[in-house]
């Protein structure tokens, strides 16, 4: 966004409030999803987590119910993102480093462990391994007694992203995208109160996209999800209060508010003119995490204010749940106490500020509708050049979003390097402290016992009835029109490992290579 105005009048917002800042709960839902928002119930403090096995994530995740957390958020780490057992020799120096190692359902059942699924609810952000992941999910609830109608929360399943800007992809985009849209049918089918995608903006901020880009290009991966849904057979009015979103917080307060209420109003706006939804399947839920990029190693502490201004920006800005990160995630993994402090953070705001007392209360300001419309308008003209080119999945093989990130980043960083803008205790106000170090956990250690753990589990299976499960899903694998859902239950259930599922599905679809 360029540089605001010093000062905004009446001139500036042209638009007809009676038209635009309908009430909270009304379309186009500028002002909120929730006719009483906050006033009614508070924001999911959904804190993400995970690291080392599945034991030492669990005392983390009970630790943070005990302070007062309201949801859980499970961080994998990469060999799981990636679909490699720990005792692969592409997992070789990752078991456990950026979140919890999950090999198996047991693993997921210890990661559980007295932690009844009937009353939590927990998101995963997990997406090319997603499918396997949620059917794990399925069958720890099965075996607590759960039934799948009671299981509650979210699987981000946002493959597009991952070829835009993490990387934790395995197979080509098609039959990525196949496998997508069968979790949205088994979702669906099942009856569950899960949201089984979450398209995700955070990553591609976190990547280097501004906030407008944050919004065309999340906006345009969910198009494609949803026609793709739609043409496989599923109700748009149905699938959509089932979709969430996830997008980042930086710290620019009032262009981030601005972008979650242009937001709202774009996606109601796009999914009745291209889906004829009801007024109620366009309501766009999201999730919240303060910038990960924004965080400094140097001054570590000065992240605490930064954290406290962009959890801020997204309860002005209407967000149903929020991570707040914690200080030292620049440096490694959070402390217990950091962890915590990232918590209070927003408990102070939902119990302290007033905030949650209004709803949209910065609504009507002259600067910030001015901003809504404006994001909301260059936001649609982004996308709309994609949509013309052929929709995101199309974008993403020719690298027209990652390019125009790419792009975007170096500007960003040629802004900080030219004093332009201004990173407190980096290159304005820095000093000649050190930057502190933080001791890490003995990830070899970690890593070998989790490798035992695989090894017990194959020794104590069935093995012919994990053959036959496996060779069940190859047999759908390779059939474009069948479900793939009911045999990776049927696979996990047989304690197919992880890798063992994702391996089936290499052999049947190849891998993706970016050209």
């Amino acid at each position: 966004m360029s540089d605001p105005k010093p000062v905004y009048g009446p001139e500036d917002w042209t638009g007809d409030p009676a038209r635009q800042l309908s009430d909270a709960g009304a379309f186009p839902f500028t002002r909120g999803v929730h006719p009483t928002m906050y006033r009614g119930k508070l924001w999911t403090m959904r804190q993400y987590a995970g690291f080392g096995t599945a034991e030492e994530t669990n005392a983390r995740f009970r630790h943070l119910l005990a302070a007062g957390q309201t949801g859980l958020s499970v961080a994998f780490d990469l060999p799981t993102q990636m679909g490699y057992d720990s005792d692969h020799p592409m997992a070789e120096g990752e078991v456990g480093r950026a979140g919890v190692a999950i090999d198996t359902v047991d693993d997921l059942k210890g990661l559980f462990h007295g932690i009844p699924l009937d009353q939590v609810s927990t998101s995963m952000t997990i997406n090319a391994t997603a499918a396997v992941l949620l059917a794990m999910y399925v069958v720890v609830g099965e075996e607590q007694g759960v039934p799948r109608a009671r299981l509650q929360g979210t699987v981000q399943n946002d493959i597009l992203k991952e070829f835009i800007a993490r990387g934790t992809y395995i197979y080509p985009i098609e039959p990525s995208l196949r496998l997508v849209t069968d979790v949205c049918r088994f979702v669906a089918a099942q009856g569950m109160s899960f949201n089984p995608l979450s398209v995700s903006g955070y990553h591609m901020r976190e990547a280097g996209a501004t906030a407008v880009e944050e919004l065309a290009f999340t906006f345009a991966n969910g198009l494609e999800y949803v026609r793709r849904a739609v043409a496989a057979g599923l109700d748009a009015n149905q699938l959509l209060p089932r979709i969430s979103f996830f997008f980042a917080a930086f710290t620019d307060l009032f262009e981030e508010v601005a972008k979650f209420r242009a937001a709202r109003r774009l996606w109601a706006r796009l999914m009745k003119e291209r889906f004829q939804a009801s007024d109620a399947a366009c309501r766009l839920r999201f999730h919240t995490q303060t910038g990960g990029s924004t965080l400094t190693a140097q001054q570590p502490k000065n992240n605490v204010v930064r954290v406290a201004v962009q959890a801020l920006a997204a309860v002005l800005g209407g967000t149903q749940s929020l991570h707040t990160n914690a200080y030292d995630e620049a440096l490694a993994l959070p402390t217990q106490q950091s962890a915590t402090l990232a918590l209070r953070t927003q408990q102070i705001l939902a119990h302290e500020t007033g905030v949650p007392e209004t709803v949209d209360p910065v609504g009507g300001s002259w600067y910030v509708e001015a901003l809504t419309d404006r994001m909301e308008r260059e936001a649609r003209h982004l996308l709309d050049g994609i949509e013309q080119a052929g929709g995101a999945a199309k974008a993403v093989e020719r690298g027209v979003f990652q390019e125009a990130i790419a792009k975007s980043a170096y500007a960003a960083q040629r802004a900080i390097e030219s004093g332009k803008t201004v990173v407190v205790g980096v290159n304005e106000y820095a000093d000649d402290q050190a930057i502190p170090s933080v001791p890490a956990p003995d990830y070899s250690a970690l890593a070998a016992a989790q490798r035992r753990r695989v090894a017990q589990l194959r020794g104590k299976r069935k093995t012919g009835a994990v053959k036959t499960a496996l060779g069940a899903l190859e047999a759908a694998a390779r059939e474009t029109s069948a479900a793939l859902m009911e045999p990776m239950l049927e696979a996990v259930r047989a304690r197919a490992t992880v890798g063992e599922i994702a391996d089936v599905l290499r052999g049947v679809w190849g891998v993706y290579r970016p050209s």
